[in-house]
């Protein structure tokens, strides 16, 4: 950009992917206030189990300066809904074409089968190319069990899951596919 006086000015847009999945996680939780604020589901996001090494009280507030995770994190949403037991999580990718395995950590399948074996409901969204998909934790575990690949193809994804759109008032609205789960109906869900 050129200023006057000639003076230049470059400027580098700095990208942190630490937090990608964190509006996917917050379209999800506009979500599940609305399906708690209306009595259609109780599904909240689950806190990380931390354990305090430092904290210090500021104001009357209590203030974490040093922690750790006490375990691994299992999936980031739990609850119910008609009866069933539900537990998802939230991912996202920048990469167009797949969805890289790595982004689910191995604690996270087996935490899937342990799910899937009880009766419950698992699944993940996923955030590809600026569309949300929820995908069974079924198709998943497939998947990872009859392929070598280290990602999911994009197609895969496109195939297998169940778009969601964006709703102003609901959020990222997945009752409609747990509706279709729930029945046993594999159709793709109609808006």
């Amino acid at each position: 950009m050129e200023y006057p006086n000639k003076i230049k000015k470059n400027y580098q847009k700095v990208i942190n992917y630490s937090n990608r999945g964190l509006d996917l996680e917050t379209i999800i939780e506009e979500a599940n206030l609305y399906y708690r604020e209306n009595d259609l589901a109780y599904i909240y996001k689950k806190p990380t189990p931390i354990g305090v090494v430092k904290a210090v009280y500021q104001n009357k507030e209590r203030r974490i300066l040093d922690a750790f995770y006490k375990t691994p994190s299992t999936l980031d949403f739990n609850g119910l809904y008609k009866g069933y037991y539900i537990e998802f999580d939230a991912k996202s990718t920048t990469n167009k074409t797949a969805f890289p395995l790595s982004n689910i950590h191995e604690h996270q399948i087996k935490h899937m089968k342990n799910i899937f074996k009880h009766g419950g409901i698992v699944f993940l969204i996923i955030m590809i190319n600026d569309e949300y998909y929820l995908v069974k934790g079924k198709d998943i575990l497939d998947f990872i069990n009859n392929n070598t690949r280290k990602s999911i193809p994009y197609s895969y994804i496109k195939e297998k899951g169940y778009e969601l759109k964006y709703n102003y008032l609901k959020g990222l609205d997945y009752l409609k596919v747990l509706d279709i789960l729930i029945g046993g109906n594999n159709e793709k869900v109609k808006d």
